[in-house]
């Protein structure tokens, strides 16, 4: 339903536009309200939209937009048929345009005016101004009076944006006088004062905040003018430190302004150097509109920093710092005293070393320690003191002092006494039990160590059934120790001491029992780490071998380390191939393999923490070409296989000496024992010792017998030789040595010749020859039958197998008959013309001839004689020259 209100509003509209003359002739559609709106993020907003001087449209064809987004149809409300309206939530800070708009698509006069029928309200959103907070103002000194400037500030509340900004007016009136104000959007503000300040007159101040949206003001404050002032700090502040009060030392100062702008009150404080902490001196202890204080408990022998304070409205700022240090008392606390053990190689024995802070309270500088070491209980030792040198931290810890240094046998346990003395007195007696190695009471269970905002933190739990007195916490880097001491209820705690980054310490926690210290409970850790400065150094364990080398590193010096090595990462390049391997941090060695044999190769080593890894120097080497032993086993496999073969041979030679005899040296019958006598009855069976020059120029001729080409047939008969009794192996080595069957050997028979070899040789063969009384080949033999007569000479010529064997001499034959068939015929017959030649002019005296059997002898002598006679003839002939 529609209000009778908005009706109302929407006839007023309709009149009111035309009466103004807006744009009753341009626009077809107005909207209520037209201008700009600013509004409250978290509010709702409604405009209405009128159709106006157009029946093209009604408001069933209207629709609205905010920031070209079509705003759902739910939100409408239709109040006639020319108007609607629209509530919408501003949501967001960002100013918008709400558009309501007309349907091009009812017609085309809508379409081609579609700028007509379009109107819009802008919209800016913000919040409302918040009430201000925390107003305060203040007037400063300026040199010796209060400053005309009244200054105030304040704190806003709530939220703001740009197109909705809030400014600020800050009001103040002096009661009974003037009204002073002054706008500004930030959140302070001053005002100035007619002439001076209005001292001891009230004042009342607050701040009004607005903007579009709305205003609202402060809290009004209504105080005296001087409960704003703010003077400068008291100046001059002098402490005085008296031996007599080495705890209460004395402050003097001067006032910032005159008492008679009022009465002063004082604040003071105080801390020790290096605290970060300040001690307050209660207020009701300070009177007002004083000049001086007395300190109270403060420590002695300390260095202090002092700061006052004063306030007439408001409190002053503090004063500079201020140094003093109160005088030496008696030292109140015991020394801190403590041991450092270290084991003696090779001995039962233990190097002690026991060590001394000054007191926690020394109250001043301590001269020197007196110390007794106890071995017995009924030992009365005298006091030994030890001198300090006098030097003190310049960095605020306790200076270490070496009180004594000794060797401690295993099973023996002592007891230290200390005291420190300083220039006004002695302190309390500390005391240190060493027991016997192996009595140790137990260690501290579950240690942690770890690091944290710049420190080193441990947590750990105590041992079992065991009443603990105290902790102590120790930290060894290279030769440097220091500790702390923690009470019993410890379990966890900061090192309170100053460490270094990139160092490692090794952290203990001892346990202690009334004096007697436990075993420790330790574990190496860093502040800081990074990655290490330098690599390992590189080298070979050994020398390489053919197909592996052992590569060896030294660990990085500790202070170079600056962390954990976590592991090493092995390069090597050889051959054009990089390879890459990685071994444990705890790992200083590792052998190559499968490397290449006589090749150079490139290492080094990359040394790796959490943080970062340094590279090593380059090492390199180069691989044997032969495995170490590899050549000496070479020769050594080599000589013994030549030794196996030597040794082989001659135990083949020794259990075949017979037949290499045989091939090698065949056995050489004899001549002298030859029975070649036997063919003659006329000649006994011995034979006698050739005369020398019975025969001379003797010539064998290499002729195949067998050859029917080159021998005559009435040699032919020679051959049945072979089958002559005569040919037995009683008589194989006589005449038939030269025989047809023989092969072609060249007969010495020189007298000159023959004495030379008889000289030179062993032994001297004996040949025989027969001397045939028939005449030449083709002469006409003598009717009367001669008797052959024998000759001997002497031979070095060996007689062949074929003369023991008459058996072979067949097959040597015919193996003469193949070499003599290879021959050129056309040589032979040269050497026949030459040879018959020869024997024309020369006569021949003694021949060899081939023996006939009996039956050829007997049956045809003269045939026999006359074959003999040319085959010697041809032997003669075919001698080579």
């Amino acid at each position: 339903m529609v209000s009778a209100g908005e009706l109302l509003l929407l006839a007023g509209l309709v009149l009111a536009v035309p009466a103004k003359g807006g744009f009753s002739q341009t626009n077809h559609l107005v909207t209520a309200p037209q201008t700009t709106q600013f509004l409250e993020i978290g509010s709702n907003f409604k405009a209405t939209c009128m159709i106006i001087n157009t029946t093209e449209v009604t408001a069933d064809d209207l629709y609205w937009n905010l920031a070209e987004t079509t705003v759902s149809k739910e939100l409408y409300t239709k109040l006639n048929e020319s108007a609607i309206s629209v509530t919408i939530p501003v949501t967001s800070g960002k100013s918008q345009w709400l558009y309501c708009k007309a349907k091009e698509e009812k017609s085309s006069y809508v379409y081609l005016n579609t700028g007509k029928f379009i109107y819009g309200v802008f919209l800016k959103k913000g919040y409302p101004p918040g009430k201000p907070e925390n107003v305060s103002c203040v007037a400063v000194q300026k040199k010796t009076t209060i400053s005309s400037t009244f200054s105030c500030q304040w704190a806003t509340v709530g939220r703001q944006t740009s197109d909705v900004p809030t400014e600020y007016t800050l009001n103040v009136v002096v009661i009974h006088s003037q009204n002073y104000s002054v706008s500004t959007e930030g959140t302070h503000a001053q005002v100035e004062f007619v002439d001076t300040y209005p001292h001891f007159m009230n004042l009342e101040v607050w701040v009004e905040a607005h903007n579009k949206l709305g205003k609202i003001e402060s809290e009004r404050i209504t105080q005296d003018a001087n409960s704003f002032v703010k003077t400068n700090p008291p100046s001059d502040i002098k402490v005085i430190s008296e031996k007599d009060f080495p705890t209460s030392p004395l402050m003097n100062w001067t006032q910032p302004i005159d008492k008679s702008y009022g009465k002063l009150k004082y604040e003071i404080r105080f801390c020790a150097i290096g605290s970060p902490n300040w001690t307050y001196v209660p207020k009701r202890d300070i009177a007002i509109d004083i000049q001086s204080f007395r300190l109270q408990s403060l420590q002695p022998y300390t260095e202090y920093i002092t700061q006052v304070r004063c306030q007439l409205g408001d409190w002053s700022d503090w004063s500079d710092n201020t140094t003093t240090k109160t005088a030496e008392d008696r030292p109140t606390s015991k020394p801190d005293v403590w041991r450092t053990i270290a084991e003696v190689d090779g001995k039962n024995e233990r190097r002690v070393q026991f060590v001394s802070k000054d007191p926690v309270f020394a109250n001043g500088r301590i001269i020197t320690f007196d110390i007794k070491i106890q071995e017995q209980k009924n030992d009365n030792l005298q006091w030994d003191t030890i001198l300090v040198n006098g030097s003190e931290s310049s960095d605020g810890q306790r200076v270490i002092t070496v009180l004594k240094d000794m060797l401690l046998a295993d099973l023996r346990p002592v007891r230290l006494y200390v005291t420190a003395s300083n220039s006004v007195g002695k302190s309390p007696m500390a005391s240190l039990l060493i027991l016997a190695k192996g009595h140790e009471y137990p260690p501290v269970k579950g240690l942690k160590v770890w690091s944290a905002e710049g420190k080193l933190w441990l947590q750990w739990t105590p041992p079992n059934g065991s009443e603990v007195s105290e902790y102590v916490v120790e930290w060894v880097s290279g030769d440097q120790t220091d500790w702390q001491r923690e009470n019993k209820h410890t379990r966890l705690t900061a090192i309170k001491g100053n460490l270094e980054e990139f160092v490692r310490y090794t952290v203990s926690v001892y346990s202690i029992y009334s004096g007697r210290i436990g075993k420790p409970a330790s574990k190496e850790v860093y502040l800081k780490d990074g990655a290490p400065l330098e690599g390992p150094v590189v080298r070979l364990n050994d020398k390489p071998g053919r197909n592996e080398a052992e590569l060896g590193w030294v660990e990085i010096p500790l202070h170079r380390r600056r962390g954990f090595i976590i592991y090493y990462t092995i390069n090597y390049t050889g051959g054009g191939e990089t390879h890459e391997i990685t071994v444990p941090g705890n790992t200083t060695s590792y052998t190559l393999k499968s490397l290449s044999s006589n090749t150079k190769y490139d290492t080094w080593i990359n040394a790796s923490t959490v943080r970062g890894s340094a590279q090593s120097s380059t090492h390199s080497f180069t691989t044997l070409k032969y495995a170490p032993g590899e050549v000496e086993g070479i020769v050594v496999g080599v000589s013994l296989g030549f030794l196996f073969v030597v040794l082989m041979t001659m135990l083949l030679c020794v259990y075949k000496k017979d037949v290499i005899k045989e091939n090698l040296w065949p056995r050489i019958p004899n001549p002298g024992e030859s029975t070649i006598g036997s063919w003659s009855p006329d000649y006994p069976l011995k034979a006698e010792t050739p005369k020398e020059n019975c025969l001379s120029g003797i010539s064998v001729l290499d002729v195949d017998v067998c050859d029917g080409k080159s021998v005559f047939e009435e040699d032919k008969a020679c051959l049945p030789l072979k089958k002559d009794k005569y040919l037995s192996e009683e008589h194989s080595s006589g005449i038939g040595g030269s025989s047809c069957m023989s092969s072609p050997r060249q007969s010495v028979s020189d007298s000159d010749e023959g004495s030379d070899m008889a000289d030179t040789t062993a032994s001297t063969v004996q040949y025989s020859s027969v001397v045939a009384s028939n005449g030449y080949k083709g002469q006409t033999p003598n009717p009367h039958p001669q008797q052959a007569v024998f000759s001997r000479s002497e031979s070095t010529q060996p007689l062949l197998d074929s003369e023991e064997n008459p058996d072979m001499m067949i097959q040597e034959g015919s193996r003469q008959s193949q070499r003599f068939k290879q021959e050129n015929p056309a040589e032979i017959h040269l050497l026949e013309m030459d040879q018959q030649q020869q024997q024309e002019e020369e006569e021949v005296e003694s021949l060899d001839f081939c023996p006939l059997d009996e039956e050829s002898e007997q049956t045809n002598p003269s045939e026999g004689q006359s074959a003999g006679s040319s085959y010697m003839s041809q032997r003669e002939g075919y001698r080579p020259q």
